[in-house]
């Protein structure tokens, strides 16, 4: 009975010993990876595989390239002597004086008939009080016209005043004319309104028209209305308003 148990004991050591592995070569055990790294651990260094890069992986700036780069850099921008030297005398002297005008260049300030924003050049302005003010271009002629009529300007109308004497008590239409142009020494003494249809030259003037016919006249100098009519309606023989001239002779002193 004894070795009939003894046969299946065998059988099962047997069987035991195959599972564990009876063979004495342990390098066949050991995974091929690890005899691998093993193998490179005592292999030189330039014979360890490296890390293979991509291809579309971007390149990296060189850290040593920087700083010599920024150095050409700061010496482009360091200012030569010549030019530091230029520097300083530009900011030192003055700045030349603009160069004038030339005569091309300069605005037309003719006489008379000129645009509204040249009025204050060739018109007379009348104030409130009736005096005129002769404009910045006027002759002297005009000037003299201009400050002869602010005398009687408010004198009262008088029939046949200012004939046979310049200082009267009042004037008329021809008398204040008359007395007006002596002042400026176009007339030598004064005319009835009749006597100016064929006195100077025949048309407007550039500065002074005279508008008459036998019962009236009046004057317009640097386009304003001197007129005993207007005395009338503002207190002065000035006025800024205009007035028919249809039925008038229209004369001028020459060369205004």
């Amino acid at each position: 009975m004894l070795r009939a148990m003894r046969a299946p004991l065998l059988l099962v050591l047997c069987a035991a010993a195959l599972a564990g592995g009876c063979s004495d070569d342990d390098s066949e055990r050991v995974p091929p990876a690890r005899a691998s790294i093993d193998d490179w651990r005592w292999a030189p260094s330039d014979e360890i595989p490296k890390k293979q890069e991509r291809d579309d992986e971007p390149e990296r700036p060189s850290v040593d390239a920087a700083p010599s780069a920024a150095a050409d850099d700061a010496e482009d921008q360091t200012p030569k002597p010549a030019e530091k030297a230029a520097a300083e005398k530009a900011a030192t002297e003055p700045e030349p004086p603009p160069e004038p005008p030339k005569v091309d260049d300069l605005p037309d300030i003719g006489g008379a008939g000129k645009s509204k924003g040249d009025s204050a050049l060739v018109k007379a302005d009348v104030l409130k009080n009736g005096i005129a003010l002769p404009p910045l271009e006027a002759p002297p002629e005009v000037r003299a016209i201009i400050e002869a009529g602010n005398v009687i300007a408010r004198s009262p109308y008088k029939w046949g005043g200012g004939h046979g004497k310049w200082q009267d008590t009042g004037y008329d239409c021809s008398g204040s004319v008359s007395y007006a142009l002596a002042a400026a020494g176009l007339v030598n003494a004064s005319m009835p309104s009749g006597g100016y249809m064929k006195w100077g030259k025949p048309g407007k003037g550039k500065w002074v028209t005279i508008y008459t016919n036998p019962g009236h006249m009046y004057m317009v100098v640097a386009g304003v209305r001197f007129d005993t009519v207007a005395r009338g309606q503002t207190g002065s023989r000035f006025s800024n308003a205009s007035i028919h001239s249809s039925g008038y002779v229209v004369r001028h002193p020459p060369g205004l």
